[in-house]
């Protein structure tokens, strides 16, 4: 009986480099291209009807980021394995994206061999960080405890650092960088104004940041919120 092939899902909005990935997959006899999609929204639509064994994620996208689409993606279908590629070489980003559920994180200058050798250890089960393979989830929470050891005071208070935000925070966190005030957040996602305040206590405390202006920056830096959404006005939100 013949081996089937891994099911690959490609969620990446610039289409030269999801065509590129997509030749790069067709020349490998186990690896089969089973969509394409240009947003995170489309990600988790399809990751829900199609089942890909794994998915290939952007984090800049549409709608969507791609930490918010992993999230809602494992939360869903745990069997997805997600390998974050990105441009963003940062590894606290890269410590988020494991949290949120990545099993791999690549900027996207990786070698194509590379890349296609974690296709098959992540569908496998496994984790690929810094080049390192994880054989497991124990092995990746062990990865994890050493570099919060290796980079902060660590303690029990620690772990709420570089915790993935919710879908609720990147909401959040999304406005903010739109410039919304507390009020505005609170009458755009129909919460109250204690609500709103509980979660940007949350989110700051995650980023590891004092005040608003440093929370969107991260969130535009790491590529959380497009600069083209991050540019819309908050009228919307007023008359809405």
């Amino acid at each position: 009986m013949p081996v089937q092939p891994i099911r690959i899902l490609i969620a990446e909005d610039h289409p030269l480099f999801g065509q590129g990935l997509r030749r790069v997959l067709m020349l490998e006899p186990d690896l089969e291209v089973v969509a394409e999609v240009q947003d995170g929204e489309a990600a988790i639509a399809s990751v829900k009807a199609l089942r890909p064994d794994v998915v290939l994620m952007d984090i800049n996208m549409p709608k969507t980021n791609g930490l918010q689409a992993t999230q809602e993606i494992k939360a869903a279908n745990e069997a997805t394995a997600v390998i974050i590629l990105t441009a963003y070489d940062d590894e606290e980003q890269m410590v988020f994206a494991l949290r949120t559920g990545a099993s791999a994180y690549f900027v996207k200058d990786v070698l194509p061999s590379e890349l296609v050798e974690a296709i098959r250890m992540v569908n496998a089960g496994k984790y690929v960080v810094n080049g390192q393979v994880l054989a497991g989830t124990a092995e990746l929470m062990d990865w994890l405890l050493d570099w919060y050891k290796e980079r902060t005071s660590f303690d029990g208070d620690a772990q709420g650092t570089l915790m993935p935000l919710t879908p609720r925070e990147m909401d959040v966190l999304e406005l903010i960088v739109r410039g919304a005030s507390n009020k505005l957040i609170a009458v755009a996602l129909g919460i109250s104004h204690q609500t709103v305040k509980n979660h940007m206590s949350s989110i700051f405390r995650k980023l590891s940041v004092n005040d608003r202006t440093e929370a969107a920056m991260i969130a535009l830096r790491r590529g959380w919120v497009r600069l083209q959404d991050a540019g819309a006005p908050t009228d919307d939100i007023q008359q809405g």
